[in-house]
């Protein structure tokens, strides 16, 4: 039986958490440190979690850990996913894996030079809803898949987060935070990208803090926080985006792909699970099922949380010296999808990508238990 993979993490926030609370239900690895450049944080979290807390070079330097996850905020994902490369460690990283396509590259030629892997949340693509919908699409359930919609948008995080600020500044909005899960699932359905364009807006350069101790202190923002984006893909698919945090209510599907025989309405990307419906040419909706364990309900009755499927599926992909779903060409494709839509707001262009990527490989029923311990 292959050795699972050492693995620590660096950021003990409270994503941290979920991934600890987690681990134990993959094969694959097992999480034996955390670090924080905040030392109370990480022994806090390690004593929680019975795991060791570890200074971030000790962590580095440690023969015990072999993969890193990077959880710290997105601004500093690059420089830590560099420094754990550098260390000739593996690395996952919290999405978005970066902020530029120029980041990317370098942590993938280091990847290279090394022989090292690179992987990066999302992994909710993996879920059960969204993988029967790519059975579904690649039986040609709907037949071409030609259009689409999908739809993210709320008034924003002031309401309920007591520390807001990093979600309105560079490298925060709507495609950075939550892009990530819809460009994804987007892209393992369909495939890569070819082009996008976009408007791009805000309503307000300030935001007001609702909750907290915070209560009534505003913050600046730095980045757009409504985006209206068109997507065209590679085998000819047109999808339009559209990103707000500036919507008070909607009652817009949140994904909905329009094929030449039919319709597919397809749950939040955020989560793993979720209603899936097909009306085929002049028929009814029907919800679709099947017996997928990334289906099943494990989260306050209510949702299927897997957080860590991606990662348990890099891990045995390196025992198996084989290609992972969560892959740095897939992450690559998909920061270059979601910074040429924010640059096409400010230039008003259509951006043509440099990167592509194959579809991740299907996460069938059989191949989600092999994942799970």
């Amino acid at each position: 039986m292959t050795k699972n993979l050492g693995v620590g993490i660096i950021g003990c926030g409270n994503i941290s958490a979920a991934y600890l609370q987690l681990a134990p239900m993959f094969k694959g690895y097992d999480i034996v440190a955390v670090a924080d450049i905040n030392m109370a944080n990480a022994r806090a979290r390690a004593s929680e979690f019975n795991v060791r807390a570890d200074t971030v070079d000790d962590l580095l330097g440690s023969s015990h850990v072999d993969l890193v996850i990077n959880l710290t905020i997105p601004t500093a994902h690059f420089d830590v996913s560099r420094a754990i490369l550098q260390a000739g460690k593996h690395v996952y990283s919290e999405k978005p894996f970066v902020l530029s396509l120029s980041e990317a590259e370098e942590l993938g030629d280091i990847a290279k030079e090394n022989n090292l892997r690179i992987g990066s949340a999302p992994d909710t693509f993996m879920g059960g809803s969204h993988q029967m919908a790519r059975s579904l699409i690649d039986a040609g359930a709907i037949g071409k898949v030609t259009s689409g919609t999908a739809v993210v948008m709320s008034s924003g995080m002031e309401d309920w987060h007591p520390n807001p600020d990093f979600f309105f500044q560079k490298g925060g909005g709507p495609i950075l935070d939550l892009g990530p899960y819809y460009i994804c699932n987007l892209v393992q359905l369909l495939g890569p990208v070819q082009k996008v364009t976009s408007f791009t807006g805000m309503a307000s350069d300030t935001r007001t803090i609702r909750n907290g101790p915070r209560n009534g202190e505003t913050v600046p923002v730095e980045t757009p926080t409504t985006i209206h984006s068109v997507l065209s893909f590679a085998n000819g698919a047109i999808i339009t985006l559209l990103a707000s945090w500036d919507v008070w209510a909607s009652n817009h599907p949140i994904m909905e792909l329009y094929g030449t025989n039919g319709t597919m309405d397809l749950p939040d990307p955020n989560f793993f699970g979720g209603k899936l419906t097909v009306t085929e040419r002049g028929g009814d909706p029907v919800e679709k099922t099947w017996d997928h364990p990334f289906s099943v309900a494990n989260f306050e009755d209510v949702h299927a949380n897997y957080r860590g499927a991606g990662l348990a599926d890099m891990a045995l992909a390196i025992s198996d010296d084989r290609p992972h779903r969560c892959n740095d060409a897939f992450a690559t494709h998909v920061v270059e999808v979601m910074t040429a839509i924010l640059e096409a707001g400010e230039t008003a262009n259509v951006m043509t990508l440099t990167t592509t990527c194959g579809r991740p490989d299907a996460m069938g029923p059989d191949q989600a238990r092999a994942l799970l311990a």
